[in-house]
């Protein structure tokens, strides 16, 4: 369901469908390893879904068999979606960091609300969806679960 408080830019059915569908390698900010967290359930469901995950997360030096990156700058080249699992005052520094590591789209999880960080990436360049969960539009566009 659409909040009506969240510029509807940034929840853009089209642009959710387009992601959604082209994706392949998608950057997870705040990847946790403990499989009780949403960050854990979305990265499982993704790659289960045939995507590949960059696990960032500082804490953390493997997930799943996968290595992990202190930050989004570590990362190798051709990220689709910045998918942020991180408190709203983390997201302008994360846009920032996604446009400079040139990513696809900046992804804000449920929960996740921040116009300066929307705005950042948006005037960079990246799209952007707000308070919406990648795995669940991934089910509803692509049908796979």
């Amino acid at each position: 369901m659409q909040r009506t408080d969240i510029d509807p830019r940034w929840q853009d059915l089209s642009v959710i469908e387009r992601l959604v569908r082209e994706a392949r390698t998608v950057a997870v900010v705040g990847l946790s390893a403990s499989p009780g967290r949403p960050s854990h359930g979305v990265a499982r469901y993704l790659r289960r879904a045939g995507l590949h995950i960059l696990p960032v997360n500082p804490a953390l030096e493997s997930w799943e068999g996968l290595p992990a990156y202190a930050s989004l700058s570590d990362l190798p080249p051709g990220v689709d979606i910045v998918d942020v699992f991180r408190r709203p005052e983390h997201v302008p520094e994360i846009a920032r960091d996604a446009v400079a590591i040139g990513a696809g789209a900046l992804w804000l999880q449920l929960g996740v609300l921040s116009e300066e960080g929307a705005t950042i990436a948006a005037e960079g360049g990246l799209d952007v969806v707000m308070d919406r969960c990648l795995a669940v539009e991934h089910r509803e566009v692509v049908g796979w679960s």
